[in-house]
Parts: C-alpha cells; structure tokens; sequence
C-alpha cells in the first residue's frame, strides 16, 4: 500500500485534526506596536533575499484580521489550531534589554480566548525562526546564551496565557534553521558556515530542553518541539550513494531524533564537528516529551558528490511535485515508511506523534473571486492522510494531524510565489476565499467524527 488507496474517513477518528500557520508569514504589521526586529527582517530587506522582493507585508495581515482566521477555523471543525508567537512582539530588544512589550501579549492574550470561545484548543509555538536581531549580532544560535533568553521570553509568555493554553510547541524545525540558515544562507539569517553551523543543533535542543519543565510548572499537559523529517532515498545501490544517504540522513534526522529520544548525537565524526554538550545538557534535551511534533512534506534522493558537502540532492525518479519543482516529489509512501521505521527504531523512547504539519503548494493565481478548486492539494492531503492510517495500522502511535497551511501566506525565501492554504488569500487587500481542499478538510473531519 502506498497511502492512495480509498479508506474510511471514520478511521481517522482518533486524530485531533488541525490546522497551522506562523507569525512571521501570516501577521503582517511588522512594525506595528512596539514590535521589534526580528532575522526575518533583516533578510527581506536585503534585495534579492526573497524571489519576488515581497517583504511578509501586508499579506493576510493577522495582526488586524485574527478573527476572520477564528471563524474560519470554526467553520473548518479543527480540534486545535497551531500558530506562532512572534518573540519580538514580546520582548522587542531582547538581548539588549528585557523590557516587555504587553500590547503585544495582548494580541495573544485576544487570539487564544477566541479561540477558546470557539471551541477550537491553542496549540502555540515559541518559536518559529523569528530570532530577534540583537542575538543574532551575539552569534544567534551559535550562542549558547540565546538558549536563555529564549528561556526568560518563554517564561513571560507562560505567565500571561499559562492559565488557558496546555498545549505547547517550543522549537520549530531547528533542522531548517541550522541546515539552510546557518549552514547554506538560504533562509535567514543567511550565514554560510557549512558544517561549523551544526552546533547551533544543540544550543537549539538545550532551549526546548530549558523551556519544556517551565511550561508544564505553568500547567503544560504538552510542551514538545515539532521536528521536520524527509525519508533519505539513495539514488543507487552504489557503495558512494548509499554512504551519502547515511550521511544525510544523520544531519537532517538522526542529529535531532537520537538527542531527543536517546539522548545522544550520531557519530558526527564524517562532518569533523563535535557538539558543544555542557555536563547536564542531554539530560534537558532527553528529558520525556507528551508528544513527538512531526513535519512532514517528501523524500529526499541524494547521491556522492566530490567536495563539501560530499553528497547532492536529485530529482526523485518518477514521481509527482508540488510547485516547489523536481525537488519536492510527492511520495506519500515514504511518509508512512518514515514512522514505522521511527517506532521500530526507538520504540518506548517514541511518545505518540502529531503530525504537526504537512500540506503542499500549486500554482493558483494571485487573485480570485470564486473558489479555487485545488484538486492537486486534495490529493495530496487525501493520500498522505491515507499514509498516517496505514502507519496507525502498523502500530505507530499518532494522536493528530495538521493542515499546513490555513492560509495562503508568505513562503519565506519564496515570498508570495508558493500557496500552501486550504484558504486563498489576496497578498494586497488581504481578502480570504476559501478553496476546494478547504471544503474537502471540513467534510472530511465531519465524516470522521460521524
């Protein structure tokens, strides 16, 4: 099976279904409020930064339209709804003052009783690569002190919406921010060091592992990071590419999921790093998560190459592909060979997983007055569904899944070109029209509760 055949909705009713978006691509009003400068800022700044020289502004403007995305996720029938808080809304000069910014915990403060008068859960995130600019200055997450700031903006953040919020996601994709933030400059904050940028691994890890006791002091029933993961396929049976794959594989899944679930890093010995571990650090990072956050998207096919890094990323053979291109195959199967091989790799060590995000983006166009009928992305939700059951049937333990994205938003180096949203949305009135997929996530979430 490979996740495309047809299935009962009605057993995927154990799943808390969600949705996701993030602050930096959906809020807009960047300055606004006493909110601060974040890396992101600085990177769109830059020309030729971001493919089509959008800067996240106005965009779907979230900051002032928080309650239209509130009645979409209750028209929607989401159990939760997972979004971003902006660090520097919070404390806009953290690492050059402490001050904190409560109009912007205001904004937070209205989101989550929205919510929570919908009926739809909060499930925020910490952080999701808004790194504020002065810590960057100090070395960003090079700097093991910034593990600490984030640990006092944290704990502000639980004082204020500790009393409603339970669940909780710390740090988002860390594999994203070290591998194309730090180590090949495609994502701020744009530094190039190669393999020198995997230390920023571990500070990241220290943070979640800092941050999660705290939360849970303020009533967390969950507090876990959310990791994103890609099934490493050699492109041959060669002796070069199937070391390459090994290779990849350690750095973009096993140099989180063994700290985390074994407390311990792969041998990195092949990269010529060795980690920057402080007596006491792993016993913060291995400490025991409610749950293992899952991002999900495709297969990566590598094969050897000269030089450094000593491996490169190919087309997957044969395969469909978003619009991202040859380089984001659509191969739902993976996705379910990715957590079984998690659950028989670690076993008791895997606590239930949520899938914390998975979605895809096509070419729609800029603006719309009718519903965009998306049938691509329906597919892709459709079979990757399909794949999470079929993992559930092999014994994989999986509480939730979530839509990436509720919303067309900005896409990071790729500006406004990519649309990820169940929801369309104008970039330059802001104007939200739900799209076919969007109907289909609804149905189908109704039909799995009948």
């Amino acid at each position: 099976m490979d996740g495309t055949s047809p299935y009962d909705a009605r057993a995927l009713s154990g799943l808390h279904f969600s949705a996701a978006t993030a602050a930096f691509q959906t809020e807009g009003a960047r300055t606004a409020e006493g909110r601060g400068r974040s890396i992101w800022d600085d990177f769109v700044d830059i020309p030729g930064n971001v493919s089509d020289g959008s800067t996240a502004e106005p965009g779907p403007d979230s900051y002032h339209r928080v309650h239209e995305d509130i009645a979409l996720l209750s028209d929607l029938g989401v159990d939760r709804y997972r979004f971003s808080i902006s660090w520097t809304r919070i404390i806009p000069d953290a690492g050059t003052n402490g001050s904190v910014n409560d109009t912007g915990l205001d904004y937070y403060d209205r989101l989550v009783d929205g919510l929570l008068a919908a009926g739809i859960t909060p499930e925020p995130t910490l952080y999701h690569w808004d790194l504020p600019v002065a810590l960057e200055a100090d070395g960003g997450w090079l700097n093991r002190d910034t593990a600490h700031y984030f640990a006092d903006y944290a704990a502000v953040v639980a004082g204020r919406l500790g009393d409603r919020v339970r669940h909780w996601f710390t740090i988002n994709e860390p594999a994203s921010t070290s591998l194309q933030g730090y180590a090949l400059g495609e994502l701020a904050p744009g530094r190039t060091l190669l393999f020198d940028a995997l230390p920023t691994v571990h500070h990241q890890l220290l943070a979640h592992g800092l941050v999660a006791p705290m939360l849970r002091e303020h009533g967390a029933v969950q507090a876990a990071p959310t990791l994103n993961h890609s099934l490493i396929i050699p492109a041959s049976e060669t002796e070069a590419d199937l070391r390459a794959a090994g290779l990849l594989d350690a750095i973009m899944n096993r140099l989180f999921t063994d700290p985390l679930l074994l407390g311990e890093y792969p041998d990195l010995s092949a990269f010529g790093v060795e980690m920057p571990v402080v007596d006491g650090d792993m016993g913060l990072i291995c400490a025991p998560n409610e749950v293992y956050g899952f991002n999900y998207y495709n297969p990566i096919t590598v094969r050897a190459a000269d030089g450094v890094p000593p491996f490169e990323m190919v087309p997957t053979p044969e395969a469909a592909t978003t619009g991202f291109g040859p380089m984001w195959p659509i191969r739902p199967d993976t996705m379910r060979d990715f957590l079984i091989d998690m659950d028989r790799r670690y076993g008791t060590q895997l606590p239930p997983i949520i899938i914390s995000e998975n979605g895809a983006s096509f070419p729609e166009p800029e603006t719309t007055t009718t519903e965009i009928v998306d049938t691509e992305r329906i597919d892709y939700l459709r079979t990757h569904l399909g794949a999470v059951l079929e993992a559930i049937e092999a014994g994989v333990r999986i509480d939730g899944y979530t839509v990436w994205s509720l919303l067309d938003n900005f896409e990071w180096a790729d500006g406004w070109t990519q649309r990820f949203g169940l929801v369309h949305v104008d970039m330059d009135t802001g104007t939200r029209t739900p799209k076919a997929s969007y109907r289909w996530y609804r149905d189908l979430i109704t039909a799995a509760r009948a």
